[in-house]
């Protein structure tokens, strides 16, 4: 990232606190609102595997760490990015896109980083304790390359979390109504945060592990994690990654050729 990005994120974040501390209910409302999300995320996880042992050849310890991982995902997502990317709709309908043209800096780094939301860190610290029960429950030693691995992959899979809300979004470039889209990447990701992609076999393994591939979001870094990843696997995963992130540039590259400015 260059310096005058690093500058104009700063300043994005600084603008953005202070907007939130102006109005407290924008600030402190997310703490409650993700704090009531986890709270239920757990009830659910609660009450489908009460009576399971295993999915798969995973058991409670690994199910408590995959739901942890998702979640986490989920709340850097909410943090940094989700509030900014989800509002590329509303800015393509209302012309607002126009101003982010004119601007000397990455019309989606702005988007992006524009509405930073602190108030879903909380969900962040819950999730990190959620996978820290996760591996003790597995009475498992983690070693630096162990951990240093795990965040790689969380990285990496928040790379393609990302990548996967920019490209349904930037249909909005292309098409009027997002309705359809949107419902479909909910439904999705709500699947495979209470199922390991692991448990997925034939049409629902191709379509979320490539067309929609949230089945191995948090499914990669927790196999990593306990050990099971293989190299067939790691370089299938960085591939899904490096695909999407290809598709994502063009995506909205040729979609901004499209966009038909509202002072046309």
């Amino acid at each position: 990232m260059s310096k005058k990005n690093w500058r104009v994120l700063r300043e994005l974040f600084r603008l953005r606190f202070h907007g939130l501390t102006v109005f407290r209910f924008d600030f402190f409302a997310p703490f409650f609102v993700d704090g009531s999300l986890f709270l239920i995320q757990l009830l659910a996880f609660g009450a489908i595997y009460s009576n399971v042992e295993t999915i798969g050849s995973w058991g409670r310890g690994e199910m408590i760490l995959y739901i942890g991982t998702f979640s986490l995902l989920n709340a850097v997502n909410m943090t940094v990015y989700f509030f900014g990317v989800t509002s590329i709709p509303h800015k393509v309908r209302s012309g607002e896109l126009d101003l982010y043209l004119t601007k000397p800096v990455s019309p989606l780094f702005r988007l992006t980083f524009e509405r930073i939301s602190p108030g879903s860190v909380p969900l962040i610290v819950m999730s990190v304790c959620m996978i820290s029960y996760g591996t003790a429950s597995l009475d498992m030693t983690l070693s630096a390359v162990r951990t240093a691995s795990y965040l790689f992959w969380l990285m990496l899979m928040e790379i393609l979390y990302y990548e996967m809300e920019v490209i349904i979004r930037s249909a909005s470039l292309y098409v009027v109504s997002m309705a359809r889209m949107e419902q479909l990447e909910e439904a999705g990701i709500d699947l495979c945060m209470k199922l390991p992609g692991i448990a997925l076999y034939g049409v629902y393994k191709v379509i979320f592990y490539l067309l929609l591939p949230y089945g191995i979001m948090a499914t990669l870094p927790v196999q990593r994690m306990i050990g099971e990843m293989s190299l067939r696997g790691a370089l299938y995963g960085i591939g899904v990654v490096a695909l999407f992130t290809v598709i994502t540039y063009e995506v909205w590259k040729q979609g901004l050729k499209h966009y038909n400015s509202a002072s046309s």
